[in-house]
């Protein structure tokens, strides 16, 4: 997402859904490198995403920064402190394994 890009979000991972889920089409998942990097992304992503595709969205975790959760409706979107990401590894669970066979969780 070039919003991400153009305000220095770090290891942004796109990952296509479709087969794997109803919940959303598309996950993006990218990282902040504080909580007020976090809170600025998720600021202005969400106005890009009003402005340009007039899009109504859902936040959530805004306001400790850690972890900022936004749902525009096919394409779910997580912004992390890097921290709080290498603990959920969350892009894991969706990402396909090496052998293609899902790992046992």
């Amino acid at each position: 997402m070039k919003v991400l890009d153009d305000n220095l979000a770090q290891e942004t991972v796109e990952i296509d859904l479709r087969g794997k889920s109803t919940i959303a089409d598309y996950m993006v998942v990218a990282s902040g490198r504080s909580k007020r990097q976090v809170v600025s992304l998720s600021e202005k992503l969400l106005e890009s995403l009003k402005q340009q595709f007039r899009i109504q969205t859902t936040i959530e975790g805004k306001e400790g920064g850690d972890w900022v959760l936004i749902d525009a409706g096919d394409v779910i979107i997580h912004l992390f402190r890097p921290e709080v990401r290498n603990f959920y590894q969350i892009e894991k669970l969706w990402m396909p394994t090496e052998s293609g066979a899902k790992d046992n969780i």
